[in-house]
């Protein structure tokens, strides 16, 4: 049986968003609790929430909430900003992630189910990619300027961003979690989880 493939990060960054913030930015924190409905203080924090427009289900549909939270890497972070030639690298803060994370080759490409592991036993696991919104965009464009002069328009983000933009999931064991916590990511693999015997109980 194939084992299963871990790979080793950090957390460099951790931000929780207050409800109706309407640059969609989120505020950062040296720790935050995660609970089984998501992360304490945060907007998107519930166990249900409504469809959006991009959802398959109509707007305002109630629906299971996989977004309890939301991460990014640096590196991918870097290359967004190097694709819409930005003055100023862009902040995972002002993405409106939860979670930046360091050292975590090809983060916004883990497949669903990857499993987050951190040292006070919480875990989290990835359920879809964000993909980048135009809204999103248009926010940036007012906050940032490129290193050419031009002035940047709410279309650029999406572009950039595309395969880059992060991912969002679910808490699977509730816990505390640091800036500086090193992260052990279980990468899901079909084959390895499907064929892994379940511990048995008396």
């Amino acid at each position: 049986m194939k084992s299963l493939k871990t790979i080793t990060g950090r957390i460099v960054g951790l931000h929780v968003g207050e409800s109706g913030a309407e640059d969609l930015s989120k505020a950062p924190r040296s720790s935050v609790s995660l609970q089984l409905d998501g992360i304490v203080d945060d907007n998107h924090r519930g166990f249900s929430r409504e469809a959006y427009a991009s959802d398959k289900e109509p707007e305002g549909t109630v629906r299971r909430n996989e977004r309890q939270w939301s991460g990014v890497s640096v590196e991918e972070i870097r290359t967004i900003s190097e694709n819409m030639d930005l003055e100023r690298e862009l902040t995972a803060s002002d993405l409106g992630a939860n979670i930046c994370f360091e050292g975590l080759p090809g983060f916004s490409q883990l497949p669903k189910g990857s499993k987050f592991t951190f040292p006070s036993g919480a875990k989290i696991v990835a359920v879809e990619y964000n993909p980048p919104c135009i809204d999103m965009g248009e926010v940036l464009a007012e906050k940032y300027a490129s290193r050419s002069g031009h002035t940047l328009t709410a279309a650029q983000f999406p572009v950039a961003a595309i395969g880059l933009r992060g991912l969002v999931g679910v808490v699977d064991v509730p816990g505390d979690i640091h800036v500086g916590d090193e992260v052990i990511v279980e990468i899901w693999n079909e084959e390895c989880q499907l064929n892994k015997p379940r511990e048995q109980t008396d």
